[in-house]
């Protein structure tokens, strides 16, 4: 059972079909996707300098734009005492420029949540609820977060905070998945965000 049929648990069922195949990862097969961003905006000019350092660990980037290439690809992976993981690469195209947004997530049985090491190494944990609308459609949210900093992880204060809001959902009208994904501080306010669809390579 994958790691995201866990946090859900009963709300796994009111997924909509699609986003059931795509989070269920049947045979430990990796999930691979290409699409467009429609938009991708950074925060503000000030933040640029840490965006640009993001860069160098696969963790945001200062680039904004309309109608980017892009491509996913979700690797399921055997951490270091066989817990399941799943990789996340994030892969956007700004011409001859290639940027990423990447994480490692897990399960914590004992929370009922996915944990989050984003950036390669990690230098951000996150922990993130997962829901199910009415509409089964599926909505990530960050909770707390954490500093990583080798072995040591240190609890950030609400106001250093990036907290994301990811909404996922299928369009049968275009066939596709469609992806708005909104990073938000509490003092600076937006940081970063994108919205865009994607279509899934060998899923029916």
């Amino acid at each position: 059972m994958s790691i995201y049929k866990k946090v859900l648990n009963q709300q796994y069922d009111r997924l909509h079909p699609m986003l059931q195949k795509r989070y269920n990862f049947l045979n430990q097969a990796p999930f691979h996707a290409t699409g467009v961003m429609k938009t991708i905006k950074a925060g503000p000019k000030f933040l640029y300098p840490l965006l640009w350092l993001g860069i160098k660990i696969k963790l945001l980037f200062p680039e904004s734009g309309t109608d980017i290439p892009f491509k996913i690809i979700n690797t399921p992976l055997a951490g270091p005492n066989g817990e399941e993981q799943i990789h996340w690469e994030r892969i956007f195209y700004f011409g001859t420029k290639v940027r990423y947004f990447n994480a490692l997530m897990s399960f914590d049985s004992d929370r009922m949540l996915i944990k989050d090491y984003l950036g390669e190494p990690s230098i951000l944990y996150s922990d993130l609820a997962f829901t199910v609308s009415s509409e089964g459609s599926l909505k990530i949210e960050s909770r707390k977060q954490r500093l990583v900093i080798g072995k040591f992880e240190i609890p950030l204060p609400s106001l250093f905070q990036g907290l994301a809001t990811v909404t996922e959902k299928y369009c049968e009208e275009k066939r596709a998945f469609q992806i708005s994904v909104d990073v938000r501080n509490p003092l600076i306010g937006h940081i970063f965000s994108y919205e865009g669809e994607f279509n899934p390579h060998d899923m029916e």
